[in-house]
């Protein structure tokens, strides 16, 4: 057993041979909590100070960092092996010195059985790092995905555990377990509903009816709406029935049987879900005291219909299917079986004046679950400007909170029982990795892909997109035939799928130099639909190595504006560095380009791009510095490599000239 135990669902928790171990240091904490989170990943000092002392300045936070390792390991002294080797540029938590209970967590949820599970959900005793607060927005950000990812995850487990609970008629268990989930997550009514049938399963009437209170209290709190009609019918029928006994002991039903007046079972077939996700947005309910408002929620809910159908990689059922369960209390599952999609789309718009506001929950039809929920704030000054505003929101909001739970499911799917679709999914999960191996298998993958659908146009672009990523980041001599002919291949193939434009355009424009042609096919990509993160970063960077400083910039705000969380948000950082530098705004830049570096220290364009900036500006010794560390990546890096490599990308001569010029200045080889 390893002499180090980290405990980071709950409150922060220490041990060290059996000993409980005071840190106190909130930095120190957080610190141990990021490098156990993989244990035994390298991490950089750079990245590391950037996350956790983000308000100072370079030196200062490495040198923030250094004494925080330092107490560290004072603080760790004993455990065996040395749990935190390090060098210059690089710290680590051995995972042979550490046990950390996140990791042990998701191992348990990934073998799936019954006993598995019940050991996870025994792990979670709370949030991730539950108090802890460093008040740095690197780390803050970073906190609140992990967080809100382990939660989703418990939540998963605790739900499967609790429909194993009731069963089998562990009605103790299931009361437990119910209770745990409306901790995590108090609006799933479909909960509340089996909590108060277990209670009055038990003969325990009163408790039945105070949790009817506590789920409309909490919808009440925090959605503005009231419970649905299949709950008040439950309420209903255990307040008829409170003076009875409870049921013979022989029945053998886990719950009791249905409430009257539930909706009826559909007597046709029901369709089979699509190959690719799907989705039906429900009408959103009028919460508003006037009646007339009726048109407001469901123009919203027709638009964000609209907006939702021109994913090409989503099935949207259409509105007329989805308006038919208008005002009708039906339960999630139902309604994906009914119709035949993966997830729901539902919520409510409430007016008070001239405010508004839109609240939004997206659900897996499945299990129940919610993956996402969020508010939207407005004036009816203007409606129709707040219709597109809120519907560019959630569907800027939902796009990528649904990308990750495909690539979830995918890879919880056998690796024998595979698709063309799913071994996309894989390999957009590997490719977001940053490796060359997972960038090779990745390509591999998007192989099987096209062989099982030779017009996936999507495959061809992500493909396309592999070659321009390894090129850039100099992993292979060169890629530029085979990835301009990939990326021409999903433009020809993918004509009206706005995700494989916007990828070919970009890797034309990157790989050949053709910028108006890569720019075409990503204006038309943003015509199919405008809420596309991905193709308004894409955009920005396309003209400002164009030399187009003033459109890049808001096109690269309003891509952060869409997906402000986007773990590859560093790729925004740097194109908004360019844009400033191809406008000879150089400080602006290198404030741009630190972001981006703190975000991935071995981002080889970032890296260039801050050497050129700091020999222009006279800044040699810090210039040093990072052409020590870009030759430590790249060992052979030379200007000819670099001319013929930003002579086909950026297109204005003048601003590559001097960003040559810089990397001259600096002392690269010729």
């Amino acid at each position: 057993m390893a002499s180090l135990e980290i405990g980071l669902l709950g409150a922060f928790q220490l041990r060290l041979n059996g000993r409980a171990i005071d840190l106190p240091g909130r930095r120190e904490r957080a610190l141990l909590a990021y490098l156990a989170m993989p244990p035994g990943e390298p991490r950089s000092r750079d990245k590391l100070a950037g996350m956790l002392w983000s308000e100072r300045g370079e030196k200062q936070a490495r040198d923030s960092l250094k004494q925080a390792v330092l107490k560290l390991r004072k603080a760790l002294d004993g455990a065996q092996p040395e749990p935190l080797p390090s060098d210059r540029e690089f710290v680590i938590l051995d995972p042979a010195a550490a046990s950390v209970d996140t990791a042990e967590f998701e191992r348990l949820i990934g073998e799936g059985t019954a006993e598995a599970v019940a050991r996870a959900t025994a792990l979670y005793r709370g949030d991730l790092l539950d108090g802890l607060d460093v008040n740095d927005p690197a780390f803050e950000g970073w906190l609140r995905m992990e967080r809100q990812r382990f939660r989703d995850l418990a939540c998963e487990a605790l739900g499967g555990l609790l429909d194993r609970q009731l069963a089998d008629g562990g009605y103790e268990k299931a009361a437990s377990t119910a209770r745990r989930l409306l901790m995590l997550d108090p609006l799933q009514e479909g909960v509340h509903r089996a909590l108060m049938r277990v209670y009055a399963e038990q003969g325990q009437t009163a408790l039945a009816l105070k949790q009817y209170q506590s789920c409309r209290e909490a919808l009440q709190r925090e959605l503005g709406v009231e419970p649905e009609a299949q709950t008040d019918r439950l309420y209903q029928s255990i307040q008829q029935n409170r003076s009875t006994s409870r049921p013979a002991p022989e029945r053998n039903s886990a719950l009791p049987p249905p409430i009257a007046d539930a909706p009826p079972q559909p007597t046709h077939a029901e369709p089979a879900l699509p190959a690719k996700p799907s989705i039906a947005v429900l009408p959103f309910a009028n919460l508003s005291d006037s009646p007339e408002q009726e048109y407001f929620s469901d123009g919203m809910t027709e638009d964000i219909i609209a907006g939702l159908a021109r994913l090409h990689w989503l099935f949207v059922i259409a509105r007329n299917s989805s308006f038919t369960f208008k005002g009708k209390a039906v339960d999630a599952k139902e309604i994906g079986s009914r119709l035949g999609v993966r997830y729901l789309l539902e919520g409510s718009v409430r007016r008070d004046g001239e405010r508004v506001r839109i609240a939004c929950q997206l659900i897996d039809a499945a299990t129940g679950h919610h993956l996402w929920s969020d508010h939207f704030d407005g004036t009816l000054r203007d409606v129709f400007d707040l219709q597109d505003r809120i519907t560019a929101s959630v569907i800027g909001a939902i796009e990528p909170r649904l990308r990750h739970a495909e690539i979830e499911r995918a890879r919880r799917k056998p690796t024998d029982n595979v698709d063309a679709y799913d071994l996309f999914l894989r390999a957009l999960a590997l490719h977001n990795t940053l490796t060359f191996e997972d960038s090779r298998e990745a390509l591999r993958l998007l192989d099987r892909a096209i062989e099982l659908d030779p017009h996936y146009a999507a495959a061809y672009a992500l493909a396309a997109y592999c070659h321009m990523r390894q090129r850039q980041r100099g992993w292979v001599a060169s890629t530029t035939m085979e990835g301009a002919r990939l990326a021409r291949l999903a433009a020809q193939k993918g004509q009206d799928d706005p995700e494989a434009l916007w990828i070919a355009g970009i890797s034309l424009a990157i790989l050949t130099g053709e910028s108006e042609e890569g720019l075409a096919l990503i204006e038309r990509s943003l015509k199919l639909n405008p809420n596309s993160a991905g193709a308004w970063m894409v955009s920005g960077m396309a003209r400002a190595y164009a030399g187009d400083s003033a459109t890049a910039i808001p096109h690269f705000e309003r891509s952060i504006q869409l997906n402000p969380l986007d773990p590859l948000v560093y790729l925004t950082w740097y194109g908004m560095a360019f844009a400033h530098f191809a406008a000879g705004r150089y400080d602006e830049s290198s404030s741009w380009l630190e972001r981006a570096l703190r975000a991935l220290p071995s981002y080889l364009p970032a890296l260039r791009l801050k050497i050129a900036i700091c020999a222009l500006q006279a800044q040699m010794e810090e210039c040093r510095r990072w052409v020590e560390r870009l030759l430590a990546l790249v060992p052979d890096t030379t200007l000819a490599q670099l001319r013929m490599h930003y002579e086909p990308s950026v297109r204005n001569a003048a601003c590559r000239d001097t960003l040559l010029s810089g990397l001259r200045k600096a002392g690269l080889p010729d």
